[in-house]
């Protein structure tokens, strides 16, 4: 379990340094996640070794909420102030990032298509 965290932070560690380096507007975990899912496509026993964690992490992914939570109740005048426009905000991003999702889907599913007909499948 620990060598897969070693596994998991270096990765996060690498896009961090990236990001740093190239100074690019993406969060550094983003670039390690990308940089991890590379890696795993191009090595399968890397998927072994971080998968159990990995799903640990996934179970237990609502403790990491918690703080929000308490972020969320200590700055509750804000939210008594900004709320209508952090609830805008909220519904607009959620909205932009549910069409490029399916429009990229969209993409993908027919490019996967055209691959699968190419190869006589």
């Amino acid at each position: 379990m620990v060598n897969a965290i070693i596994i998991l932070l270096s990765f996060q560690l690498i896009g961090e340094i990236i990001i740093r380096t190239f100074s690019l507007p993406v969060p550094g975990p983003v670039v390690g996640m990308l940089l991890l899912f590379v890696a795993m496509l191009w090595r399968d026993a890397l998927v072994a070794r971080v998968e159990e964690t990995a799903q640990y992490i996934l179970q237990n992914l609502t403790l990491l909420y918690v703080p929000a939570a308490v972020g969320v109740v200590v700055h509750l005048h804000l939210l008594q102030t900004e709320g209508l426009a952090i609830i805008i905000t909220l519904v607009v991003s959620t909205l932009i990032t549910i069409s490029v999702t399916s429009l990229s889907m969209k993409v993908l599913l027919k490019a996967f298509q055209a691959f699968r007909k190419a190869e006589g499948r």
